[in-house]
């Protein structure tokens, strides 16, 4: 390409080339490249190793390589990534071996570009920790890129530092999705006493409970016949988290047209018949921007609510792993509803009935993580997710499953497992005294998630 911008004469696009580009290594060649520069570096000039730096990150297929390319193409630095461990990849990435050739260093900013584009790529693989072992001369490098220093390790014999690089996928999806209720809702308490911030609302002298969710405007324009299903299949997960079996729906439906009225209805028909619950009136009106909202009408005598847990109480998620990401949602969200029989829905929807725990949400769209959180703080608590206990599909990365919208998900604490059929549930953390949520790895660290109250509702 420079030859023949060269030939045509374009000097000014040869200009605006930028002095480095960085790339994921994919030839043979570019990691041979690396690997000398690795031992150039690491043998020879700082004499960390006797004759190679080599080791199982390097055969680990899952380890990602980038490079540094100078204008002309000539490898000048690189850095390795990947996911910790042997068994599945739990969102727990590392980087290292990090080297800048010297004459490239100093004023180009190798090492800080293949940092940021490091962090970058383990975030999209869905990492939600990420850590690195930086020589001690680099720490004021890394501090000043955002990098937070957790403690002195030893590597080759000499000291370095592991330096972790704050991940904050989580807590903003949270905010995206809750943080804004509490300052909105102040003075309405939504749900009455003992069930503000619920999922559903107990209607005063009576065994009611109403669900009311509506369906973001694009979504519904984008998707029609997936927003009609979702419309009766969020509705349904808030009742059955408070142990109430759906008894009838109502729909506000906006639509610019006839014909996209009937898509929209033709997938909350379904929805509807799947899970035996019928659609009881609403409202349609057409030549207006596309909106979708229903509620539902559920039945209990006892309703369980969202903030029943106390400090101590086992967490556990039940999940349907089935299924696979929607089309066009990919990461965002999980349909694992839609291929189900009408028994095995509605087998899950009755699971929180029959286990009765002391808290139960459904997975809303701050995810399972952010979702734990809303639990915790209207119990008046805190939260450790163990992250390697969480029931996930293989196809998910743990950073898309942790923040998506599930299909059908439960989060529950204290009480038994819950008989949720087709469902997969294992108890994976648990209450504590304070509030927000923490992730607990295996090796026994905790990383901050969410770090206070999710909605701002406060207890329940």
């Amino acid at each position: 390409m420079e030859d023949t911008l060269a030939l045509l004469g374009d000097r000014n696009t040869l200009r605006r080339r930028p002095a480095l580009r960085v790339e994921a290594a994919e030839r043979p060649a570019d990691l041979a490249a690396y690997h000398a520069l690795r031992t150039r570096v690491f043998v020879e000039e700082q004499r960390l190793f006797e004759r190679s730096d080599r080791d199982e990150r390097d055969r680990d297929p899952r380890t990602v390589v980038l490079l540094a390319r100078d204008r002309g193409g000539t490898v000048v630095g690189g850095v390795r990534l990947g996911p910790v461990g042997e068994g599945p990849d739990l969102g727990w990435w590392a980087g290292g071996r990090l080297v800048v050739h010297p004459a490239a260093r100093g004023a180009q900013g190798v090492a800080p570009a293949l940092i940021r584009a490091a962090c970058a790529r383990a975030e999209q693989a869905g990492a939600l920790r990420f850590e690195a072992t930086v020589q001690l001369r680099y720490e004021r490098l890394f501090a000043r890129l955002g990098w937070r220093r957790v403690r002195p390790v030893p590597v080759a014999g000499r000291p370095h530092l592991l330096m972790r690089w704050p991940i904050g996928r989580i807590a903003a999806q949270a905010a995206a999705t809750k943080s804004g209720l509490g300052p909105l809702l102040r003075g309405l308490a939504p749900g009455g006493a003992g069930f503000v911030g619920d999922d559903g609302a107990p209607v005063p002298d009576s065994d009611l409970v109403a669900a009311c969710d509506a369906i973001l405007p694009s979504m519904v324009e984008r998707d029609p016949e997936w927003a009609g299903w979702c419309s009766v299949l969020v509705n349904v997960n808030d009742l059955a988290a408070m142990g109430a079996e759906p008894v009838g729906l109502l729909d506000a439906l906006g639509a610019r047209d006839r014909s996209f009225a009937g898509r929209v209805l033709a997938g909350l028909r379904r929805a509807s018949e799947a899970y035996g619950v019928p659609v009881l009136g609403g409202h349609t009106q057409l030549g207006v921007p596309a909106s979708l909202a229903v509620t539902a009408l559920g039945r209990t005598a006892d309703p369980i609510p969202g903030g029943g847990g106390r400090p101590g109480n086992r967490v556990r998620v039940t999940a349907d792993l089935a299924g696979g990401w929607r089309r066009g949602y990919a990461g965002r969200q999980w349909d694992s509803t839609t291929g189900r029989s009408a028994p095995e829905l509605r087998g899950m929807l009755g699971s929180v009935a029959r286990a009765r725990p002391a808290a139960a949400k459904d997975v809303s769209m701050a995810g399972i993580a952010g979702t734990l959180g809303m639990l915790a703080e209207a119990s008046g608590c805190a939260a450790v997710l163990d992250v390697d206990r969480v029931p996930r599909p293989a196809a998910a990365s743990m950073g898309d499953w942790l923040t998506c919208f599930p299909g059908f998900a439960m989060i529950t604490a204290g009480g038994p497992r819950l008989p949720g059929g087709p469902a997969v549930g294992a108890e994976c953390g648990e209450l504590t005294a304070g509030s927000g949520v923490l992730l607990r790895w295996p090796d026994g660290e905790l990383t901050e998630a969410v770090a206070g109250g999710v909605t701002g509702l406060g207890t329940a």
